[in-house]
C-alpha cells in the first residue's frame, strides 16, 4: 500500500532514505532548508557520493514519485507520515550531541499538522529526546492527540547506505508507551515489503530504542579500539596482530569482523556518538558506566599520533621529506572526509615539516576545503612520483590493487606505511619495499 511520506534532512541519511522510499512504492517528498541542495536533488544529483544513490534518485525523480523542496508546508499538507532524518553533530566544544535541528523540524512542522499524522525520528539523538519531542509535539499541533511519534533509528554504513535502506538487517521501532497502537501500525504498512521478507521487526519503547543505536556503535569502536590496542603490544613484542585476529576471530563469540588494526574509525557517526553517549550518561548520573568509552577514543586518536611518528623515524625526520597519501576520506567507497584518520595524518605531516600529496577517488575536493595547504593530485601515481614514503591511509581498491614494481619506479625511497593492513604485504616486501604495517613484524 502506497503512503505519502515526507523526509525532513536530505543530507547522507535524509536523501538515501526519500530515495529507499520511493523504491518502495511510496510517494515521497524531500524538505531541506538548503535551496542549492534541493535544486540539485531535483534534477537527480547527489551532493555527496555514495555507490548507487544518484541512480536510485534520478530513477525515481523521473518516475514522478519523489520530488523536493524548501517549504514545510508542502509536506505537511501532501504527507501523512512524516521521517526526520536531519543532523545531530557534536557540540563545539562539548561531547554532547547538537539536536537543535531536530527541534526546528518539530517546531516548524508540528504547527501544520492540523490532521492525524505520525512521525518518525531517524537521527541519532540523546536517550530522553523522543519522550520530549512527543510531549512537545501534542502541545504546538493543532491536531493534538491525533499527531503520533515513533523513533525509528537508522542503521545505515556509509558505502551501503542503499542496500542498507532496501535490505536492512533489523527495523527497530520505539514508541510511547502510553500511545502504542497507532505508530506500529503505520510502520507496517511503510516496511511492509521488508515486512514480507521476513526482515526481523523490533517494537519497544523510546528509550531503548535510542540507546540501540549509539550502543551498536560503542560496542562496534571497542572492537576496533581493542584490536588497536592489541596491535600496540603486538609491535611492541614482535606479535603479528593479523594472525592473532585471525585466531581469536575463530571463535563465534569474538568474530572476525572489525578485528582490522589500522589507523582506528572515523566518519561523522562513531567518534561523535561515543562522545555524545558518555555525556548522556553523565548527565544521568551513570558515567563511571562508559569510562572505558574515553579510553576507546583515546585508543583511537593515538593511532593517527602512533603513524606520523612511524612516518619520522622511517624517512629520518619529516621536515623536507615528501609524502605520498593515498586516501582522504574516512573509508573506501565515500567522500566523507568528517574526523578522517587519513586527512588527519595527512595533515599532521604537513604541519610537521613535510611535503604531503594526497590522492583519494572521490573525497580531493571535500579534503582540500579542511586542509587547502595539501597537495591534492588526481592519480595514485602521480601522488607518489618522488616520494620518500609512501602512506595507504585508506583501503580503496585502487590502492589495494597497486601493483608495488609500478610503484617502485616513480618513488624516490621504497618505503610503505600499509595503515590500513590491506596491502599484500609480500609482494611489497619481495619488490624490495621497506613496508610496515599496523602492529605488524618489521620489514
Amino acid at each position: 500500500m502506497s503512503e505519502r511520506i515526507s523526509v525532513f534532512g536530505t543530507g547522507y541519511l535524509g536523501a538515501t532514505h526519500a530515495a529507499g522510499m520511493a523504491e518502495l512504492g511510496h510517494e515521497v517528498v524531500g524538505v531541506d532548508i538548503d535551496p542549492e541542495k534541493v535544486a540539485r536533488l531535483s534534477r537527480g544529483e547527489l551532493p555527496f557520493y555514495e555507490p548507487g544513490l544518484p541512480e536510485l534518485v534520478r530513477k525515481h525523480v523521473d518516475s514522478g514519485r519523489l520530488r523536493f523542496t524548501t517549504d514545510a508546508s508542502v509536506a505537511a499538507e501532501f504527507a501523512d507520515v512524516h521521517f526526520v532524518g536531519v543532523g545531530t553533530p557534536q557540540k563545539q566544544g562539548e561531547y554532547a550531541a547538537d539536536v537543535s535541528q531536530v527541534e526546528a523540524v518539530i517546531e516548524t512542522l508540528g504547527p501544520m499538522l492540523d490532521r492525524p499524522a505520525t512521525i518518525f525520528g531517524k537521527s541519532t539523538v540523546p536517550v530522553g529526546t523522543a519522550q520530549r519531542l512527543a510531549d512537545r509535539l501534542r502541545e504546538i499541533a493543532p491536531a493534538g492527540e491525533d499527531v503520533y511519534l515513533g523513533w525509528n533509528p537508522e542503521f545505515l554504513r556509509e558505502g551501503f547506505a542503499v542496500e542498507d535502506t532496501l535490505r536492512p538487517d533489523r527495523i527497530v521501532l520505539g514508541v510511547d508507551r502510553d500511545r502504542p497502537g497507532t505508530v506500529e501500525e503505520v510502520a507496517r504498512r511503510v516496511y511492509a515489503d521488508m515486512l514480507d521478507r521476513d526482515t526481523p521487526f523490533l517494537v519497544t519503547d523510546f528509550a531503548t530504542s535510542e540507546l540501540v543505536k549509539v550502543s551498536a556503535n560503542a560496542f562496534l569502536a571497542t572492537k576496533i579500539s581493542f584490536i588497536n590496542a592489541i596491535a600496540e603490544v603486538c609491535e611492541a613484542s614482535g606479535a603479528d596482530v593479523r594472525d592473532l585476529a585471525d585466531a581469536i576471530g575463530h571463535d563465534e563469540r569474538i568474530g572476525r569482523k572489525f578485528l582490522g588494526a589500522g589507523l582506528g574509525f572515523g566518519g561523522g557517526c562513531l567518534p561523535k556518538d561515543i562522545r555524545a553517549f558518555m555525556a548522556r550518561a553523565s548527565e544521568l548520573g551513570v558515567d563511571q558506566a562508559l569510562m572505558f568509552l574515553r579510553e576507546v577514543d583515546g585508543v583511537n586518536m593515538r593511532r593517527r599520533e602512533h603513524a606520523v611518528t612511524l612516518a619520522d623515524d622511517l624517512v629520518g625526520g619529516l621536515s623536507g621529506a615528501t609524502v605520498a597519501v593515498l586516501g582522504a576520506a574516512f573509508k573506501p567507497n565515500s567522500d566523507d572526509i568528517r574526523d578522517s584518520p587519513a586527512l588527519d595524518v595527512a595533515g599532521t605531516l604537513h604541519l610537521r615539516g613535510a611535503q604531503v600529496r594526497v590522492h583519494d577517488p572521490e573525497a580531493n575536493a571535500n579534503a582540500a576545503r579542511v586542509w587547502p595547504t595539501l597537495t591534492y593530485v588526481d592519480d595514485p601515481i602521480e601522488a607518489c612520483t618522488g616520494a620518500d614514503l609512501v602512506i595507504v591511509a585508506t583501503e580503496w581498491k585502487q590502492f589495494r590493487d597497486l601493483d608495488p614494481a609500478t610503484v617502485k619506479a616513480v618513488v624516490n625511497e621504497a618505503r610503505i606505511i600499509d595503515g590500513r593492513n590491506c596491502l599484500p604485504a609480500q609482494e611489497w616486501i619481495n619488490a624490495g619495499w621497506q613496508y610496515r604495517g599496523m602492529g605488524r613484524h618489521s620489514q
